[in-house]
């Protein structure tokens, strides 16, 4: 823990901070339910995850302000672990994902986050709101007996081939819960941050009284979440394993790397604090080692829940552990009642957050500019899209690559024609 951010603390520092991670805590629960299940994995999964990335990062991580747990971007390539090697083999990537970002930090590739394109990073954070979006659409119409791929266009063709089994239920119970979303922070705005978690459980409620049994829910999908962390076990690791998983795992560090040190720059915009890049990534690593261990998916600095913590008063990394163990009491007292929750509900919430995160103005900038830039962004967001993220994110860098190699050439015949 960075002890810089202890000088001149008082209790009124401390009430701030607990009260920032209790109302993050608020936002975490939901997103963490609802990530895992979009991941392809057990609900709790996303809980342990954030109580474990939580307290690891306020301990270890290199900005006093950030929020580690389970994040969209990892959606699309989490899924297509699991659906191509099993939850048992996710857990393996993402503890060699830890192993990667410590000698990512070891090797000082932190500070070469200001080079990366910022065309590719727009259009892969695009891709993967639209993934999940798009993955949240069968909960929405209460198809859950579709076929599921790690492929957009096959999803879709899922869905569409399946539209006569929708269910009117899941569709109202959604739309309750989306127009409460949308509705309290424009007529609550006080109240505006906790509008997930009251939507979520006022449509439950409605769905549970009026429409029982006809609505799935978490219990009824994944059964009931226990009311305790698991105890710590190693997955087997073999060389085979190690193999055979190492592409993934060297993703999963890239995008924890790039979603942790993209959020500690917000950070240090908004205080005017700076971050230690190196530290952040050591931190981020060794949340990665221990998530699994505890049977939780892999985890970076989220941006929304760390302005959150900025914005109510947080002033140092006790806001971040309080927001963990926060989920933490949540879960021990109050996890059965998770069970109840239907995923109609969950999916406005996801939807809305792949709203938040799709980088719609900047998307449409680059594109206006009709320049190397924009052809860059497209290819990256169509392949994130179409193929995955590892494909999207090579092809945005390696375009990237020839068209600054391109004009580097051109630059140089311009000064030799000069000098002729």
């Amino acid at each position: 823990m960075n002890l810089k951010a202890f000088r001149g603390y008082s209790l009124h520092n401390l009430r701030k901070d607990v009260l920032s991670g209790i109302v993050v805590g608020i936002i975490a629960i939901p997103l963490g339910l609802g990530f895992a299940i979009a991941s392809g994995t057990d609900p709790a999964t996303g809980l342990y995850t954030t109580i474990v990335a939580g307290i690891l990062i306020a301990l270890l991580g290199g900005c006093r302000f950030q929020i580690g747990g389970p994040t969209g971007a990892f959606v699309p390539v989490l899924l297509g672990i699991v659906l191509q090697f099993g939850f048992e083999n996710l857990l393996i990537a993402g503890f060699m994902s830890g192993i990667l970002l410590i000698i990512f930090a070891l090797c000082k590739v932190g500070s070469l986050i200001q080079y990366f394109p910022k065309a590719t990073i727009i259009g892969f954070q695009s891709g993967i709101a639209v993934i999940i979006f798009a993955g949240q659409i069968p909960n929405f119409l209460g198809l859950h007996d579709i076929e599921k791929s790690e492929y957009f266009h096959l999803n879709m063709k899922e869905i569409v081939g399946n539209l006569q089994f929708l269910s009117s239920y899941s569709i109202l119970t959604a739309l309750i819960c989306l127009g409460i979303v949308l509705a309290i922070p424009r007529l609550f705005p006080k109240v505006g941050k906790l509008s997930y978690l009251l939507a979520i459980i006022i449509s439950s409620v409605v769905s549970s009284l009026f429409f029982s049994g006809k609505v799935e829910t978490i219990g009824s999908i994944y059964g009931k979440i226990p009311s305790q962390i698991p105890m710590p076990q190693l997955p087997e690791i073999t060389v085979d394993k190690v193999m055979m998983l190492l592409p993934s795992s060297f993703i999963i560090a890239v995008l924890v790397g790039l979603q942790s040190l993209l959020t500690a720059r917000v950070a240090d915009e908004m205080t005017g604090v700076k971050h230690n890049s190196r530290k952040e990534l050591i931190g981020q690593g060794v949340v990665n080692m221990v998530a699994p261990i505890f049977q939780g998916i892999p985890a970076a600095g989220e941006i929304a829940r760390t302005v959150t913590n900025i914005k109510n008063g947080a002033s140092s990394p006790i806001a971040g552990a309080t927001h963990a163990v926060f989920v933490l009491i949540v879960v021990v007292l109050l996890a059965p009642y998770a069970s109840f929750v239907s995923l109609a509900s969950l999916a406005p919430v996801l939807m809305v957050v792949a709203w938040s995160i799709s980088k719609k103005e900047q998307f449409a900038e680059i594109v206006k500019e009709k320049s190397s830039h924009s052809l860059v962004l497209v290819v990256t967001f169509l392949l994130t899209v179409f193929t995955n993220l590892t494909i999207g994110i090579g092809a945005g860098l390696g375009l990237s690559l020839l068209f600054y190699l391109i004009s580097k050439v051109k630059a140089y015949q311009k000064q030799v024609n000069n000098a002729l």
